[in-house]
């Protein structure tokens, strides 16, 4: 069940506007990369279930959030139907977050009350996601669209929040583009999560970037106050 209302889970992206993407098949491994994140201060962490027994490693995942990181909100992406958004929740998931936009996905997650962000790509999906009670808006692919794209969309509709994932990077120019066009977070995944040469983790350098990314994000919200 989940620990944090969808209201709550809202206003967290909002506040930190960084939500960290990440998969990784292994229980430890996974355990270090949030723990990472956790230290940099990103309070969200979006877990990629794209693998085979995903829910698994998640359901430990909470376990170990639960009790060590205290605040932190665990949430699920890449659900693909009803189903899998049942199941996760289950397991603790506090937001689902899918690749496109699925009606079935927001009743079972509304029945629960869970922030739900679906993948959308045009107005006509984003207004659809907000008739079935959607929050935050995915923008995806984020590369594709751009922060003009959000601009455009803010015009008519100032009232919607978006987070773009895909083509979001760390880096000033980047964040300030997309925070100036008016998003209330972004998505980041292997830009953010960061390896070695070797190709493992390096999980210094996580908690580096993400943080840097962090004030970033809270430098260029408080300058355009």
């Amino acid at each position: 069940m989940a620990q944090f209302t969808r209201i709550e889970v809202a206003n967290v992206m909002k506040e930190t506007g960084l939500v960290p993407l990440f998969y990784h098949p292994d229980v430890e491994t996974s355990k270090k990369v949030v723990k990472a994140c956790y230290d940099g201060g990103a309070r969200l962490l979006e877990f990629t279930a794209r693998g085979d027994f995903a829910h698994e490693v998640f359901g430990e995942l909470v376990k170990y959030v639960t009790k060590n990181l205290p605040g932190m909100v665990m949430g699920v992406g890449s659900v693909t139907d009803a189903a899998a958004a049942s199941r996760y929740m289950a397991l603790g998931a506090n937001f689902i977050v899918t690749p496109v936009l699925r009606e079935d996905i927001a009743i079972v997650c509304n029945r629960r009350k869970v922030l739900w962000s679906p993948g959308c790509g045009t107005l006509t999906e984003i207004t659809k996601a907000e008739e079935l009670g959607c929050e935050i808006v995915k923008l995806f692919p984020g590369d594709i669209y751009g922060p003009n794209f959000v601009k455009g969309i803010k015009g008519p509709q100032p009232w919607t929040s978006i987070m773009p994932t895909g083509g979001v990077s760390p880096d000033k120019e980047n964040l300030q583009g997309w925070f100036d066009a008016g998003v209330t977070c972004v998505g980041m995944g292997s830009k953010l999560i960061k390896k070695d040469a070797q190709g493992n983790f390096d999980l210094e350098k996580i908690q580096s970037v993400v943080q840097n990314s962090i004030d970033l994000i809270q430098g260029i919200k408080s300058s355009s106050k």
